[in-house]
């Protein structure tokens, strides 16, 4: 009880320091990077039902699709602007031979997903399959490659098959029924190969990493950005063995970081939770803004230049899976609190861009902090999606420093946040994107947008936010998160004057 009294007391305060928020937007700042757009990556894993019925019901099924491709889903991803999209894992990806997924359907070897449930994958969702989806979006594909279980010859195999526009690989490629090479960029050498993907050390993934990347080509004008396996969370050993080992020899770096209760017993449900509950994950999720200078230090004591990038090509969060569903398919639902933890995650991220150069939240369908659910034929939209495709207008566009002082709240497990988060940028027509969030359950913030230069003219915008914080959209029944026009930002001066609800999420565009 003490600890509760204690953590109510520090909300408490936090909530009367957070009544006014004051933030100084630098829009004549200089030499400031560009927000990547694969900031808003998303990861496509076969994994329960992320794949098939996800993204895949095939060309006879009676739910709607485009040559297999369910329609519903494909629209939404095309509002999302997903910029690339990593596949086909995760911890499968280390089990995943790739010939197995080309060629006729009928001729494809079906095996048991061992991490994933046990169930039985047929393989009718391949290599093709993957390449075509990213190409009609216009999506680039990031692939995994098998490292755990696969061999070198494999991997380089794979590359070639993609991307040569001549030899045997190209030719078996034309003979299942694709001529011309994809353009694929991002290669991942292993997934987590600390653990599920070779339970390997720094220094022995180190080595095998060369290896592979050596033997994995650039054919016919296309260039692979080769990523190396990274650490897991707070292994920072991890980062500063690879970079002393590997540095000039990979593009990229990986890391890992989930919102997770723990990795053994409970993991919390993802809709009934307690007002400390909530807090608790908030503050473990904007944990990852301290996770990302640490790892950043040691990159640049290597790497000034900032040549090797990091990518966050795994994170989000982890809850107990719904009733009903097999345990390892990891099918939760998604409420306003996932959208929260969606949006501080993002304004950090887009604070990183001068070495946080990619992020692929888990999972795009179905699975864990998932943008889209799918029943059979019913399709909804989570809180989490509507966060992304309000924030997509950070895509590309230029990073404008802000400055703003804030009050905190320490959460149960002793963890400090801070209770109010906002990131801005310019997009290529001059427009002035300003994200805002007011994590607090029952305290609103007034917040000033006030300007170096500019006089801003108008103001609109979006929010969203519910009349209750467990709120979830879930199938047959009216949504019950949605965005909504925001028409409480006022033009003052040169500022901007607004009030944020509580535990709301709001994007405006400024001109």
């Amino acid at each position: 009880m003490k600890k509760i009294i204690l953590f109510l007391s520090a909300l408490a305060v936090s909530s009367l320091a957070l009544a006014q928020v004051k933030v100084s937007v630098r829009e004549t700042a200089q030499d400031q990077p560009v927000i990547p757009a694969e900031i808003y990556g998303q990861f496509s894993e076969h994994l329960g039902r992320c794949i098939y019925e996800g993204i895949w019901v095939g060309p006879d099924s009676s739910i709607p699709n485009v040559d297999g491709y369910r329609t519903d889903v494909l629209e939404a991803f095309k509002a999302l602007k997903v910029p690339v999209l990593r596949w086909p894992g995760g911890c499968f990806a280390d089990e995943y031979h790739w010939m197995d997924g080309i060629g006729p359907k009928e001729n494809r070897p079906k095996l048991v997903n061992n991490n994933w449930g046990s169930t039985v994958e047929d393989n009718s969702f391949g290599t093709h399959e993957f390449l075509n989806l990213c190409e009609m979006l216009g999506i680039e594909p990031y692939i995994s490659g098998n490292v755990g279980s696969g061999t070198v010859e494999e991997l380089a195999k794979w590359v070639e098959y993609m991307t040569a526009e001549n030899g045997s690989m190209a030719e078996l490629r034309a003979k299942n029924g694709r001529k011309e090479p994809w353009k694929v960029k991002y290669l991942g050498v292993g997934n987590e190969t600390w653990g599920c993907g070779g339970d390997m050390t720094a220094d022995y993934y180190a080595d095998v990493y060369k290896r592979y990347a050596l033997y994995s080509r650039n054919y016919s004008g296309n260039r692979l950005f080769k990523v190396a396996c990274g650490a897991s969370d707070y292994d920072y050993n991890w980062t500063r063995t690879m970079m002393q080992k590997d540095r000039d020899k990979m593009d990229g770096l990986s890391l890992h970081y989930y919102t997770c209760k723990g990795w053994t017993g409970s993991k919390g449900s993802a809709t009934d939770f307690t007002p400390e509950e909530y807090y608790n994950v908030l503050a473990k999720s904007v944990e990852i803004d301290e996770v990302l200078r640490n790892h950043e230090a040691i990159m640049d004591a290597f790497d000034p230049d900032k040549r090797v990038a990091l990518l966050l090509d795994e994170w989000g969060t982890w809850f107990d899976v719904e009733p009903g569903y097999n345990p390892g398919h990891l099918f939760q639902q998604n409420t306003m609190r996932d959208a929260m933890v969606a949006a501080l995650s993002l304004n950090i991220f887009q604070k990183h861009t001068e070495r946080l150069k990619m992020a692929n939240i888990a999972q795009i369908v179905n699975v864990l902090q998932a943008m889209i659910l799918t029943k059979g034929p019913q399709m909804v939209l989570t809180p989490t999606y509507h966060v992304f495709r309000m924030f997509n207008v950070h895509q590309n566009a230029t990073y404008v420093p802000s400055e703003y002082n804030c009050g905190t709240l320490v959460s149960a497990e002793g963890r400090v946040m801070e209770n109010f988060s906002a990131c801005a940028s310019r997009d290529a027509a001059g427009a002035l994107h300003v994200s805002l969030a007011n994590p607090s359950l029952d305290k609103p913030v007034t917040v000033e947008l006030a300007f170096d230069q500019l006089k801003p003219k108008t103001v609109s915008g979006e929010i969203l936010t519910a009349s209750d914080v467990h709120a979830y959209n879930d199938f047959g029944k009216a949504p019950a998160v949605a965005p909504a026009a925001f028409s409480g930002a006022k033009v003052s001066g040169k500022t901007v004057k607004l009030t944020l609800p509580a535990a709301s999420v709001v994007v405006l565009e400024v001109k």
